[in-house]
């Protein structure tokens, strides 16, 4: 049985190099990658690129951290934590950040057409809003649209040719080159299994060039196979994995433990600002590992963030 997936946090930081292309797993505040989006903000990752089907803690660590030149996407924030993107907005009107706007729908679409190996996706979604005016190509006004990893144009309109059904749009399939997973075990082959909710996971995967997937704990693949219809990616589409637990927090991961609201809160109320950001990364993500920042949280509060097995989250008291 090989075990050749595996590497270290170090390893798969240095996986993502300046300039790449990421996304994600998960959805707003659930399974995000925390514990490799801190690595990679110890390790100054500059220039990235974040292709998401939306946004949520993880873009705003790394936008704050100055990490992120370029974020398409279609919203950001901490939902009930603090509701937009308070780092991506400061960074955007000093002009350090650029974004892209597509419709939550069209985002998938572009995620789906990729994961099936199509150049673009073809819908009605959107028509007649602002995100179809050109103006607002905001990559296309930077002169990024290269038709290489950036597609030559936002979108096309056309008519349909087949059923006479009126406009509809052309909006390029992603270009990503790293995909980064948090899920609750993958297989040592790199099986993924997740639990609860998929959201754009499968898309993400085979969607991009690299992934990489960190998993709260790497089970037999033996086990997976007894029950193969419960997995969601199979390992020819995974190219390492890592053991991570608790990897998702201050996000969280069904089954295993909830959203850190607190956390999360704290965090936004303190980072309105660079200074704050800044105060904020050097109290919780420099100078720490993994183990460190566990440690720095404390078991306590760990251990009631925990979800009930049974339930597969945290009851009130």
């Amino acid at each position: 049985m090989s075990t050749s997936k595996r590497i270290t946090m170090q390893q798969a930081a240095e996986i993502v190099r300046n300039g790449s292309s990421l996304t994600f797993s998960g959805f707003t505040i659930w399974r995000r990658p925390f514990a490799l989006v801190y690595e990679l903000i110890r390790q100054q990752r500059r220039g990235l690129h974040l292709i998401e089907v939306n946004g949520g803690p993880h873009s705003e660590f790394l936008v704050g951290a100055g990490c992120v030149d370029i974020w398409e996407s279609c919203w950001i924030g901490h939902e009930l934590y603090g509701k937009y993107g308070a780092n991506l907005s400061r960074r955007v009107c000093n002009k350090e950040v650029l974004t892209e706007d597509y419709s939550h729908a069209e985002m998938m679409f572009r995620f789906a057409a990729a994961a099936q190996g199509a150049p673009y996706a073809v819908t009605q979604t959107s028509l007649g809003t602002d995100i179809h005016n050109p103006e607002y190509d905001i990559l296309g006004r930077a002169g990024k649209r290269d038709g290489k990893r950036i597609a030559k144009h936002k979108y096309i309109f056309v008519e349909d040719p087949f059923f006479d059904a009126g406009p509809h749009v052309l909006i390029p399939a992603v270009k990503v080159d790293v995909a980064i997973l948090c899920v609750q075990q993958v297989g040592e082959e790199g099986t993924v299994r997740v639990a609860g909710q998929l959201y754009s996971d499968p898309e993400a995967a085979r969607a991009a060039d690299i992934t990489i997937v960190m998993a709260e704990e790497i089970v037999p693949e033996e086990y997976l196979r007894r029950a193969a219809d419960q997995n969601t990616i199979p390992s020819f589409e995974v190219d390492y994995v890592l053991e991570c637990p608790f990897g998702a927090h201050p996000t969280g991961m069904f089954g295993q433990y909830d959203v850190d609201g607190n956390f999360l809160k704290d965090f936004y109320g303190r980072t309105r600002t660079q200074e704050g950001f800044d105060a904020f990364a050097a109290e919780w993500i420099y100078g720490l590992d993994h183990i460190g920042y566990l440690e720095k949280l404390g078991w306590s509060r760990m251990l009631n963030l925990r979800a009930n097995t049974a339930l597969n989250y945290k009851p009130r008291n």
